[in-house]
Order: structure tokens, then sequence, then C-alpha cells
């Protein structure tokens, strides 16, 4: 027999596609060519191949092998293919028999000396698999508890080529994945550490209970980045359609730990001020990877010092933070990434950033403006709480009158609001309040009385308020009510959250007296 078809997955993005790669073998001088759109990584293979072939006790066939990866038109990068490609050869040289290979998918790098290496995005690859029907899997033994995550899929694992031709030829079997080790105690930082900002505090869990971008203006020192690196602690675990997805996200990226567990917390990342562009969008050569922004997918993106990131990063975060997704168009073909996340921005209000606020700033209005002006409108208008920081005081900083509130506490009641907002909008598939379009908000049975709104209205008439600004008050104020237990917004929740969307909140116990 000189050909044989095996099976195998390409990534394109986050989707996974079934390959079938195929070996014909025929006379002429010998050779190895790769067709079906091949990367560089992929071209390499032919000499990956042949040395782990002959290292691993086999002979390598003296003919001229075609090596087709159908369908022919998609992009194909990336070395998961090299374990395929090597038991096709070996079937259509004759080797191996194909009937054990029958629809069975084969994930692996080849090392030199025929040892299966792992490979990065197993768990969207298994996935595309399971969905295309096929239930039976070979990965390499590091990436086999990964692979375990998907349901409906039989995960065998190999450590080298060896022991998969003596498994095709009956001779020996394949490894079972390691048993998952029990899931220890996520540790991080916890809101009881932070001192003070009590307005902070309220933003913080509104932001949480609806989904809602977040913008603290103050001076340094004052709390911002403790408060922002605190947001996940109070969100509620991922279920699993969103923990397979930022699992998915992060297997792609390299970034999942040995254990190869799903993701269950919220992710959280913090890019410095240099990162560029492609590193906070996506991008790169070939078939662009995520970037923080769809690696934080689910959870934060948490952009300190916003004014000193590149303006074209920043107006970059605009289209993604309306639609919940990345496209990155390329030469090689276009790739999609979610990216829903929950924006948190901060900055200083001055480039002096004076510890004590505005009383000791030695910048000129200028200046001043000049360095603010770096945060555009059009992405200001997309955040939906902005507040002001105000610096602490030595009596609240050094004086502990009453403990803080602990993270728990606080995400008690945001699972609580959560579970509110959604029961609310299960009919149109919207998790939290940030997600309802809208038009949905405007129309009956959703629609507020007029006379809730009337302030609201005539700031959007006088142009002091956007359309778009319109509605993320109205979220603003749905989530308030939901956090207080109330089926629907009063006309204080309407007017504290044009307070938060207009950055002149107050605490709410400055409120009470």
């Amino acid at each position: 027999m000189s050909y044989a078809r095996v099976l195998c997955v390409g990534l394109v993005g986050l989707a996974g596609h079934l390959i079938e790669v195929e070996a014909d073998l025929s006379p002429g001088l010998p050779a190895v060519v790769l067709t079906g759109l091949p990367d560089t990584a992929l071209h390499e293979a032919r000499d990956r191949v042949r040395a782990a072939v002959v290292n691993s006790g086999q002979t390598w066939p003296n003919r001229r092998i075609t090596v087709n990866l159908l369908p022919a038109t998609l992009p194909k990068h990336g070395s998961a293919f090299d374990l395929a490609i090597a038991c096709a050869l070996l079937a259509g040289a004759g080797e191996l028999p194909t009937a054990p290979l029958a629809g069975v998918v084969l994930l692996g790098e080849l090392g030199l000396d025929g040892a299966v290496r792992p490979i990065r995005g197993v768990l969207p690859m298994v996935a595309a698999a399971a969905r295309a029907g096929t239930t039976r899997v070979i990965v390499p033994l590091g990436n086999a508890r990964e692979a375990t995550v998907v349901p409906g899929v039989t995960v065998r694992a190999v450590d080298s080529l060896h022991r998969l031709v003596a498994y095709v030829r009956g001779e020996d079997r394949l490894l079972d994945p390691p048993p998952a080790e029990p899931e220890p105690p996520a540790p991080g930082p916890d809101l009881a550490d932070l001192a003070g900002q009590q307005l902070g505090r309220y933003a913080l869990e509104v932001a949480a209970a609806g989904g809602h971008h977040l913008a603290m203006l103050g001076p340094p020192g004052a709390g911002k980045t403790m408060l922002a690196e605190r947001l996940p602690s109070i969100l509620p675990p991922l279920d699993d359609e969103s923990a397979l997805e930022v699992t998915a996200l992060h297997s792609i990226a390299g970034l999942l730990p040995q254990d190869g567990r799903l993701v269950r917390r919220p992710p959280f990342q913090a890019p410095h001020h240099s990162a560029s562009l492609a590193a906070l969008v996506g991008g790169g050569s070939g078939l662009a990877r995520p970037g923080a922004l769809s690696l934080a997918h689910r959870g934060v993106l948490f952009l300190d010092e916003a004014p000193e990131f590149a303006n074209a990063a920043l107006q970059a975060l605009r289209q993604p933070l309306e639609s919940g997704r990345v496209l990155l168009a390329r030469a090689r073909g276009n790739t999609e990434y979610p990216a829903r996340v929950q924006l948190v921005l901060a900055a200083n209000p001055c480039p002096c950033a004076s510890p004590a606020g505005d009383q000791w700033c030695e910048c000129t209005a200028l200046a001043r403006r000049r360095y603010l002006g770096k945060l555009s409108g059009p992405l200001l208008d997309r955040i939906d709480i902005q507040i002001r920081i105000q610096p602490l005081s030595a009596a609240v900083l050094m004086t502990a009158t009453t403990p803080a509130e602990d993270s728990a506490t606080v995400a008690a009641r945001v699972a609580r609001a959560r579970a509110a907002a959604a029961a609310r909008w299960a009919a149109g598939g919207w998790r939290v309040n940030a997600e309802v379009p809208g038009p949905r908000l405007r129309q009956p049975p959703w629609r507020l009385p007029a006379r809730n709104t009337a302030a609201l209205r005539a700031r959007l008439d006088r142009g002091a308020l956007s359309a778009r600004g319109f509605d993320r008050i109205l979220r603003l104020a749905w989530s308030i009510a939901d956090l207080d237990g109330r089926e629907r917004p009063s006309g204080p929740d309407v007017d504290e959250a044009a307070q938060l969307r207009m950055g002149d909140a107050h605490d709410r116990t400055d409120q009470a007296s």
C-alpha cells in the first residue's frame, strides 16, 4: 500500500478544524513534499519526522513522499502535525496497519530522538475533534490531563513515537492520563487589606455586579491598584462554558499550568504601559496570537498608568469593548478571539503625580489637560463608572476603627446581584447588565418611568451626555438595584448611577450624613 490517511486538528485562532493528513509514496528520487498551506514550522516537520522515525528504530522509506493536509485551502501552522505525519507515511509505506488509527485524532510534536513533546492549544483542538464527531484522541503525555477536560472524548497519551508504533502493531499499550489532583485554594489579594476608600469599594462592587468598566483617577498611593487587583476576588467563579473558553485561550498562549485543569477563577491581566499594540490586542507573524485583551476574557484587564500607554493601543480597545471580540486581519487570513472583559483604568491626575493631589501639584493647566487628554473622549465614553480617588489621611491609614469587609462578604452580594440579573435577562441570553443592549432597556417592559429619568433626558438634550452614556447609566441603575435587592431601579438609583458615570459620586456614608 502506498497511500494512508490519518486525522489531526488545525487551529485558526480559537476555532479548530479537523485535518486529514494524507501520505502518498511513489517511485522517484527520495524527497518529502508538504502541501496544504503549511507555515515555516510545518515545513520543517520533514526533517524532524525523518530523524524521529529513524531514531525510533523504524525504516525510512526512500521514495518520493507527498504529504497533503486537507482541506488544502485552510492555513496550517505549528508543530502539532508531526505525529500524524509520521504515522501517515509509515502506514503508507506498509510499516503500520491502518485499522487501529481509523477515526483517531493524533496530536503531538516530535523531537529528533522520537520523543513526543507537548504542544499549545490541545484543549481547543480536542474540543474541535469532539464537535466533528471524533471521540478518540492520542495526545502527548504532557497534555493528557488538559485534554480530559473535554467531555465525551476518550484520551490516551504517548511519550514517544516508538510507543505509538508498538501500540498500532499490537505490541504495547498507550498511557492513561495522569489522575486529577485536588485543586488547591486560590490565594489572592483580599479587600480586607485595603484601608478606607469607601467610594472605591462601592464602585468596585457595582462594577462586579453588572460587569461594568471602571476608571479611577487619583494621586499615587491612594489605592487604585489595590482596588483593581481585588476585583477578581469578588467576581463569581467561571461557569463551565466560560471556563472552557478561558482555558482554551490560555492553552493557545501556552500559559496553562502543568496540572492542565480548567481555569475557574476570572483571569486578571495587567500589561505594562510599554506594551505594544500586538501585545495588548493580539498579533504576531502569520496567524495572530491572542493578546492581553483576549487572555483577560471573562475577567479583568487592568491598565495602570493608562495615559502612559501608546495612543494606538488605547484606541484599539474601543471596538472590542463594544463587540466583546477581537478580529485580527492578516495576509494569511483573519483570526477572531473572544474579548468580553471588564476594563479597569487607573490614572494620576497630572504628570507630576503629587501624593497630596491638587494641593501640591506643580503642573500647569495645559500640562494637566494634555496628560489626561491621552484618554480620548470616545474611549472614556465606553467606561461605565468614572470616579475620583482621594488621598488617604493618617487617621484612616493608621486607625482601625472597624474591620474592613473582606472579599468573601462582598462576593456573596455580587453573586446574588448577578443571579438576579441572569434570571431577568435569560430570554435574551445576556449574563450581566453591561451586556444588555440599550434599546432593550428603553422599551417596555424594562423602560423606567419618565419621572425617574427626567434629569438624565435633560442632560442628553443639552449635549452633556451621549446616547451611549445614557444607556450605560441605565445599566448601572439596574446593577445598583440588584445589589440592594430591588426588582426595578428607582429615581435615586438613576441619580446615583449618573454620579458614578459623570465622576461626581461621593461615599454613601457622606450622602447619608
